[in-house]
């Protein structure tokens, strides 16, 4: 059987189809030749162990690398500080004799000393000594120690976890005087200053002196377009499905911003889900703009751990919820605030970003995704304008083609009809979500949407809808006198042309009392632009 796409564990380059991650693992190895104490942190399934694995491998020549894992360890291994060393010390042994062939022979009394008191089950036997034998190790090591803890923020013993943290930091200060590792990485989705988040409140006096000297760890760790084409070119050439590599990898980092496991969920979708369906009846269709398109539908549409974890996390910070349906239906930049709690989750959870210190979510899947659960939420209180939408559905669809006129023609009656007596602040912060709450039944199963960031804004908003392989540009914007319309016409006019489309939609959200609601067609230069007055 040949490599498939990966979106389980870490990634095996004779198993998987992955990244070349050579040049993240020379910077990481870079910061070890300093000898740095660091952590790697990073949202779930973004190819943590996977870099932790490979960068094992890359250091072997020249380091003796210890490379564990606390989660293997279970809860009942952080009971107390005797049962912790011993599991530490027996996974210690274990992984450091990959290589006891480079064994000194103090170092080989050493381990047998310390093999012989894992047989004893010795109860006496704590940190403190576990820290010692350690150092011996390091000493009589023909090469530099390195210590990798992979799912560091895993323990759930506060104490034990604590105290080992603080016998690493105080062994790491002091290694120009005692023997101790070159150098230690920590990963897991919670840095290290931010385990007090785990920490029960009556740790708070514990929280300090662990966590304190840990250097920067700034290596991008997301996929690049060019990361992305060069799996596809590994891929194509075993299968040989005449896809354009370079457009589609930019398409994939498009709708991911490069968040690993999203563009393996989506290769793997194209590679093993869409061939022999009825509209993708093998590789080489599937391997299209529209057969990406497809993938991301059916990505949007699943249950996931990743999604879940997101929305899990909203619940638990009911103040990061705020921030994010803020971000998404009123289009107000958030700043960047690290003591902000609500933005420092969304950051560390990986589904927000940051952006010329500006928070932004992180990819369009997380965004429309997180659109869908807010309009689920909003469509609870808006029965009626969500019924009509369902009773109207199957009045847009012609052959298997989406008529956007027709979406707004009905859509103006009825929101007129629901919410015609509305105020104008009312309608002015909600009109948008309206008309993502009327036109996502109206695509759902078939079609999918996102927002376009570029545009985002208090004034303005592009919908980029997909439906059966047809992109509809909609722009969404607050009326604002006449020479503000046209310049948004124009704009409109371009943007079409950027995405090689002749025909696009405006809708406009006019709160005059004078106004005339009802659509009309505009022609500039070569695009027409159907209007929609609200």
């Amino acid at each position: 059987m040949g490599k498939v796409f990966n979106i389980t564990a870490d990634c095996k380059p004779e198993l998987h189809y992955m990244v070349n991650i050579d040049s993240r693992l020379k910077k990481i190895k870079e910061l070890i030749d300093k000898g740095e104490y660091f952590a790697i942190n990073r949202a779930r399934q973004y190819g943590k162990t996977t870099t932790l694995r490979g960068l094992s491998r890359f250091l072997q020549k020249e380091y003796l690398v210890a490379d564990m894992d606390f989660q293997t360890f279970g809860d009942a291994k952080f009971k107390n500080e005797n049962v912790f060393s011993m599991a530490f010390a027996r996974v210690f042994i274990r992984v450091l004799k990959r290589k006891e062939d480079t064994f000194s022979e103090r170092m080989k009394e050493i381990i047998r000393d310390m093999e012989e008191i894992l047989r004893r089950k010795d109860e006496s036997f704590e940190l403190q000594e576990l820290f010692e034998y350690i150092s011996d190790i390091c000493g009589a090591a023909t090469a530099p120690v390195v210590l990798i803890i992979d799912e560091a923020d895993s323990a759930t013993n506060n104490q034990v976890f604590l105290d080992f943290l603080s016998q690493l930091r105080a062994y790491y200060i002091d290694r120009d005087q005692t023997p101790a590792f070159r150098s230690v990485i920590l990963a897991g989705v919670y840095d290290i200053r931010n385990l007090k988040l785990k920490i029960r409140p009556g740790d708070s006096h514990r929280r300090n002196s662990p966590w304190n000297i840990a250097v920067k760890f700034d290596v991008d760790m997301s996929f690049s377009k060019e990361d992305i084409a060069g799996m596809l070119r590994e891929y194509e050439a075993d299968w040989n499905t005449g896809m354009d590599i370079q457009k589609i990898a930019g398409n994939l980092y498009a709708y991911t911003s490069g968040y690993p496991v999203l563009v393996s969920a989506l290769c793997k979708i194209m590679d093993e889900e869409l061939p022999a369906s009825e509209r993708y009846p093998d590789k080489k269709s599937a391997w299209t703009q529209k057969g990406l398109l497809e993938a991301v539908r059916i990505l949007l549409s699943e249950k996931n751990t990743l999604f879940e974890s997101m929305i899990n996390k909203l619940s638990d910070y009911p103040q990061l919820k705020s921030m994010v349906k803020t971000m998404l239906f009123t289009g107000q930049s958030i700043l960047y605030n690290p003591d902000n709690e609500g933005i420092d989750m969304a950051v560390m959870f990986g589904f927000a970003c940051v952006t010329d210190n500006t928070v932004r979510i992180a990819n369009r899947i997380f965004e429309t995704r997180l659109y869908n659960l807010f309009l689920s939420e909003l469509g609870e209180g808006k029965e009626d304008l969500y019924k009509e939408s369902l009773k109207d559905k199957d009045g847009f669809v012609e052959n298997g083609i989406l008529s956007m006129k027709r979406v707004l023609e009905k859509f103006i009656v009825h929101f007129h009809d629901i919410y015609g007596d509305c105020n104008g602040d009312f309608l002015e912060e909600d009109g948008r979500k309206y008309f993502l709450l009327y036109l996502r039944p109206i695509i759902n199963g078939t079609g999918n949407y996102y927002i376009e960031a570029r545009t985002r804004n208090l004034r303005r908003t592009d919908v980029i809808v997909d439906y059966n392989g047809v992109q509809y540009i909609i722009e969404m914007k607050i009326w604002h006198g006449e020479e503000y319309h046209r310049r948004g016409e124009e704009q409109l006019a371009g943007y079409l042309e950027d995405y090689h489309q002749k025909q696009g939609y405006l809708i406009s959200f006019n709160f005059n009392k004078n106004k005339k609601p009802g659509i009309r067609e505009v022609r500039i230069k070569d695009k027409t632009i159907i209007e929609a007055v609200i």
